[in-house]
């Protein structure tokens, strides 16, 4: 006489392709460059920006508006130029004064006066100070530093943004991690299920049906597992990409489930929401760096008004001139001379190009202050966002620690009344299922703490 275990359908597939939902989700995308071996989030922060392109890239755009910006500095000191030249001009009658003495005379006709030279050299150096440029000079340079400013702040949003981007590489890997040990766990289990139920056949108490349905169990876990896998090393490629190393090293987390949840408690978001909008409006390098280019902008409106007023500059020359077109008659040697000017000059009528410019800075201004509000507007509503979610991912921990708990004494349950005769096949593989299902639970509720944290982090500026 058989037994009939099979009052009703198992349900594996559709509790392991639940699971997998969870814990093999879409891992997302990114790249840069170091690392193999097991690795703290720490140290791959520190490869990650040590090795970052963009954090690269960033840091020489601070050092070009640097540069520009004591250029424009520079433009408001004197400036000294040195020249020099040689001419080879034609030939031409000397400079001569005919007499009036009449032929026969023993006296010249005429008197030379000045001899032609027909080899010109020059030396020339020369001094131009601005005195007054309608604040022109003023206006660039202030806009320059303000760039530089900016400039700086975006390196820091970059670091940050990098940052981010590597702690959401690791916890991906942490949690592809953590599946794949629960995968392999589920693996062993119906294996050692199949060897019950192949027992229980041979002794002629099950069907040979109720044998398949464990072994097509244990194909499609197997069939998880190497999605599990594949997911480790898709999320291994994404973390050494950001971190500097070769795509194909070795790479593991440094961190257990159990200190993650013991440090679940602490995190960026101590000190209050009010604390932590203050603190991202005050101290964020995104809205920092706009704040800047706003003064740049105002700047800007400065330089755009300087056709408005009188431009005075100050030169002076020294000149060093083989002849010297200023001593008369001409030698052929060097002679040295100087002068100094002051030059006024004012536009009284460019056809509107002054007050054109003017308006253009100013609603270049205009655009720079809105998008300093939307900025603003969009660090309130992120920061609020998080705040909220860490809460919730804290709550989910603790739901999904009960039910790995649940969920394992229900599977050892299920098990020993299978043994005894008294449950279903269906219900080991349910119980499987679910187990497994409750175990991608937890490490996906541990991962969406750590990314919220960081999100949070961002958010405020850290």
């Amino acid at each position: 006489m058989r037994l009939n275990l099979s009052r009703r359908e198992s349900r594996p597939s559709r509790i392991l392709s639940a699971a997998l939902a969870v814990g093999l989700s879409v891992i997302p995308g990114g790249a840069q460059e170091s690392g193999s071996g097991s690795l703290t989030l720490e140290e791959c922060v520190e490869l990650g920006l040590r090795n970052s392109k963009p954090v690269h890239a960033s840091r020489m755009n601070v050092d070009a508006a640097l540069a520009r910006s004591r250029e424009a500095s520079a433009s408001r000191l004197p400036s000294l130029q040195f020249g020099g030249g040689y001419t080879r001009l034609s030939e031409v009658p000397p400079f001569e004064v005919r007499l009036p003495f009449p032929p026969g005379m023993n006296l010249p006709a005429s008197i030379l006066v000045s001899r032609n030279y027909y080899d010109s050299f020059a030396l020339k150096v020369g001094l131009r100070q601005p005195v007054f440029t309608g604040f022109r000079l003023k206006g660039g340079a202030e806009a320059a530093q303000f760039e530089t400013e900016a400039a700086a702040n975006d390196l820091e949003s970059v670091r940050s943004e990098t940052v981010y981007r590597i702690r959401a590489a690791y916890w991906s890997l942490f949690k592809a991690g953590e599946v794949r040990k629960a995968v392999d766990e589920n693996v062993a289990q119906v294996e050692a299920h199949l060897a019950d139920v192949r027992n229980l056949f041979e002794h002629g108490l099950l069907t040979k049906n109720e044998v398949l349905k464990v072994e097509v169990q244990l194909s499609s876990a197997r069939l998880v597992r190497l999605d599990a896998a594949n997911a480790v090393e898709t999320a291994a490629v994404w973390l050494n990409s950001l971190i500097g190393a070769p795509l194909d090293a070795p790479v593991a987390t440094a961190t257990s489930a159990s200190e993650l949840e013991g440090g679940a408690g602490g995190g960026p978001e101590t000190g209050g929401l009010d604390v932590l909008l203050d603190k991202a409006l005050n101290e964020r390098a995104d809205l920092k760096a706009m704040g800047f280019r706003a003064k740049a902008g105002e700047a800007g409106v400065t330089v755009a008004k300087a056709g408005w007023y009188p431009q005075v500059y100050l030169s002076g020359n020294y000149y060093d001139l083989k002849p010297n077109s200023r001593l008369l008659p001409a030698q052929n040697r060097f002679y040295s001379t100087w002068d100094v000017s002051l030059n006024v000059s004012l536009d009284l009528w460019n056809w509107g190009a002054t007050l054109r410019q003017t308006q253009q800075a100013k609603a270049r201004l205009a655009m720079i202050q809105d998008g300093l509000g939307q900025l603003r507007d969009a660090a309130a509503v992120e920061v609020r966002q998080h705040w909220l979610a860490i809460g919730r991912a804290r709550e989910k921990i603790a739901v999904a620690r009960e039910a790995i708990d649940q969920a394992g004494e229900n599977l050892r349950v299920t098990v020993e009344r299978f043994k005894e005769g008294v449950a279903l096949n269906s219900d080991v593989l349910d119980a499987e299922s679910a187990h497994l299902a409750a175990r991608t639970n937890y490490a996906q509720a541990l991962v969406d703490l750590e990314l919220v944290k960081a999100g949070l982090a961002r958010a405020v500026g850290d």
